[in-house]
């Protein structure tokens, strides 16, 4: 599977930490940046063009991280077609992905630990959406909402 990662400098330690994880686990890893801790840059500079690749389908699932997760979340979901979580628990990685068909997960840098963001990541990247009769029906109504706002 191919998926992108992106952090600024609130989530570069912990998103060099899951780069190795990832690829050793077989998944194809698009980098967004940032390429080096710089302190004044700006999550959304790596989390849209993350985002932007989600929606377009270049990468199947995104990773965004910055310092609580808050940022790259509310960045990641101004872009058509993204449905991003900040998410702290493996069955909110899951369900998610499950029944929301979530497609980027944001951590927070300096709040979630490199063992528990590993396992958030493995929770999310192993979920598939589950396509029942509800979970489409809800999902149409976000992609309604979608349009008239566009």
């Amino acid at each position: 599977m191919r998926i992108g990662i992106a952090a600024d400098h609130g989530g570069f330690e912990l998103k060099e930490n899951l780069i190795p994880r990832l690829k050793a686990a077989g998944f194809e890893v698009t980098d967004f940046g940032a390429f080096e801790l710089a302190a004044g840059d700006d999550y959304p500079d790596y989390v849209i063009p993350l985002a932007q690749a989600v929606a377009k389908g270049e990468v199947k699932k995104g990773l965004a991280i910055c310092g609580s997760g808050v940022g790259a979340c509310v960045v990641a979901n101004k872009v058509l077609g993204v449905r991003a979580a900040l998410i702290t628990d493996v069955f909110s990685a899951h369900q998610g992905v499950e029944d929301d068909d979530m497609n980027i997960i944001c951590l927070g840098g300096r709040v979630t630990g490199h063992a528990l963001a590993w396992d958030l990541v493995q929770s999310f990247l192993g979920a598939n959406f589950k396509r029942t009769e509800r979970f489409v029906r809800r999902l149409d109504k976000v992609a309604a909402l979608e349009k008239q706002e566009a």
